[in-house]
């Protein structure tokens, strides 16, 4: 049956804007195809290879029949084996591979089900403003209410819990955390999760911390949720492959900790998918052997990236700050550049540069701009002089 509108589209889908990543995608194709040279740094989508270990251990997999079946729902118990030691290895965090850990099809796709298995009709999220769209649309989808918590900027853009009302945090059922965090490149420090924690334990909701930039870091220890008291008791953290292995086509990504969220979460995806093919979660352990230094060797790439456009803009008068941890660069639009949104097709329509308007990430993003550094570092030279000559 058709909704008032006449249209056959569900009435909870006029709740969500457009995705901003189609929108720059149609804009930037658009440009493209009228023969245009355009430089993205849109979307945070790794331009380096995923490591060649990995793409060879898929193709050994894909040849063995056995992997050609329906996957265990969980994750294959090697691969979440294989995930707990990893965690230990980098966090010092025991888990149990059995019933703390859970294979996704991509972070994406495990933050879009979680509150479908835990927030009731009604009941709100604490998400983070600015953050990451899914969060807000996956709460608006489960026929739950958002309530945006700003990221302050004096605080290096971490929420101020304190100054939330008894009455926001007794309404919610879940807290979304997202460090390092997408879209500012700011970090967490233990004392901000262990605060969340205590806060979950006085009102009764779940946390949850979105880690896929968790490897991404410049500048002090890499933390997660999970070494904070109370995690296993109300939290779980997602972590990814997409970004620390450059597997974003690949869809692989794991959440860890609070055994019956886990639960909850595998119960709707039991409904909903089949998990990973087989063969990628044979490769994604090969990815998690991986030694260390060949991750920091792909960050020292970023940090080039990261100053050569940081120092550029800086020199063209664009005071633009420099991150601390992830692939962004999160920067305010130059005085007199107006809305996020005229400013990002300005830099679109004279520079043939792609820049995220800092809005779609939420009503605190107004005035700032996103820039991605997934792009080779002539491509990024090359945009800071295509963007000098029109500040």
């Amino acid at each position: 049956m058709k909704n008032a509108t006449g249209s056959r589209r569900a009435e909870r889908l006029n709740q969500l804007p457009p995705y901003l990543c189609v929108e720059m995608d149609r804009a930037k194709n658009e440009l493209r195809a009228s023969g245009a040279d355009v430089v993205d740094l849109g979307i945070g989508d790794p331009d380096l290879p995923t490591f060649p270990e990995i793409v060879e251990a898929l193709r050994e997999a894909v040849g063995d029949p056995s992997t050609h079946r329906y996957p265990c729902q969980r994750g294959d118990l090697e691969l979440r084996r294989e995930i707990a030691r990893w965690f230990h290895a980098h966090y010092g965090v025991e888990l149990d591979p059995e019933r703390e850990v859970l294979v996704v099809i991509g972070t994406k796709e495990g933050l879009g089900h979680l509150p479908t298995a835990i927030l009731n009709p009604g009941r709100s999220a604490l998400v983070p403003d600015p953050g990451y769209p899914v969060y807000q649309a996956a709460s608006w989808l489960a026929g739950g209410e958002v309530a945006h918590v700003r990221l302050e900027p004096e605080l290096g853009f971490r929420p101020d819990l304190d100054r939330l009302s008894k009455r926001a945090l007794d309404d919610a059922e879940l807290m979304f955390l997202n460090y390092p965090n997408n879209p500012t490149g700011a970090s967490a420090d233990p004392e901000l999760f262990q605060l969340a924690l205590n806060l979950a334990r006085e009102h009764d909701f779940v946390v949850v911390n979105d880690a896929a930039y968790a490897e991404i870091v410049y500048d002090g220890p890499r933390i997660s949720l999970m070494q904070s008291g109370a995690a296993r008791e109300f939290a779980i953290e997602f972590h990814s492959f997409s970004k620390t292995y450059n597997m974003t086509g690949w869809r692989v990504g794991f959440a860890v900790g609070n055994a019956d969220v886990l639960d909850a979460l595998a119960q709707v995806k039991d409904n909903i998918d089949s998990c990973v093919f087989t063969a990628i979660q044979h490769a994604a352990q090969t990815a998690l052997r991986l030694p260390d230094e060949r991750v920091r060797e792909q960050l020292e790439v970023y940090r080039r990236r990261r100053d050569v456009l940081v120092d550029g803009l800086w020199k063209a008068g664009w005071q633009v700050p420099r991150p601390h941890a992830t692939f962004y660069v999160w920067a305010r639009v130059p005085e007199g550049g107006g809305d996020s949104s005229s400013f990002a097709r300005k830099v679109l329509r004279e520079a043939h540069v792609v820049v995220t308007p800092g809005i779609g990430f939420g009503p605190s993003g107004e005035g700032y701009v996103r820039m991605a550094l997934t792009a080779p570092e002539d491509q990024i030279v090359e945009a800071v002089a295509r963007i000098s000559r029109i500040l």
